[in-house]
């Protein structure tokens, strides 16, 4: 498989190329968007992951000549950890998928699989419904990718794991983030309202006294 990797800051690209090269990739990899679009016209791709703050031309406008010259090239992008307007924006441009930065090498090749797999398979059969893949940290509606946080995809997982279980506040935080998160529980109140913009149906209930649970949206 054959990967352009578009990323401006040398210690990233070097450690995530390396990365990918254990997984028999072959990486093409570009510090600018303008020596990017130089490869994409030059050669085929399977994927193209894509910083989007990059000097010259923006990893955007990259995905977008992508769409346009290179349908055929699955694409990630790689965007900062709470800029939701940019990652809105990629979906918009019908990224195949984004990814957080900072990157966690091990998710990113885990997307990279899953996406070119799918690619791969030619026409996929398209899940109606809820979809979660827990391997690959992606959730799937009829088919279309849900634009959520890690977070916000760890607390679904976890609610759809147990459906109609009751979890207080507590439980879910212990479940999403062991003993790491220190802060007040209400941080999982903020996730669940950000889940139900994101969510075509209501599968998120309120228990009142409890916390919340799981149940097939109406």
């Amino acid at each position: 498989m054959k990967i352009l990797f578009l990323e401006d800051e040398p210690t990233i690209r070097e450690v995530l190329t390396e990365y990918m090269k254990m997984q028999n990739y072959e990486i093409t990899c570009a510090g600018d968007g303008e020596k990017a679009l130089e490869f994409l016209k030059e050669e085929a791709f399977d994927m193209a992951v894509l910083d989007i703050m990059v000097p010259k031309v923006s990893g955007l406008e990259v995905l977008s000549f992508i769409k346009e010259n290179k349908p055929e090239t699955a694409t990630i992008m790689l965007t900062a950890l709470d800029d939701e307007k940019t990652q809105v924006q990629a979906f918009n441009a019908y990224a195949d998928d984004y990814v957080i930065k900072p990157v966690s090498p091990i998710i990113l090749l885990k997307r990279m699989e899953t996406i070119l797999r799918r690619v791969k398979k030619g026409e996929q059969k398209e899940e109606k419904g809820l979809v979660i893949h827990g391997d690959s940290y992606q959730a799937f509606y009829d088919g279309k990718p849900l634009e959520l946080t890690l977070s916000e995809f760890l607390l679904l997982q976890v609610l759809e794991k147990e459906k109609n279980r009751a979890f207080t506040r507590e439980q879910l935080i212990l479940k999403i983030f062991n003993e790491d998160y220190v802060g007040n529980d209400r941080i999982i109140d903020a996730h669940v309202k950000n889940l139900r913009k994101k969510l075509p149906k209501n599968y998120i209930k309120t228990v009142i006294g409890i916390g919340y649970q799981f149940k097939e949206g109406d």
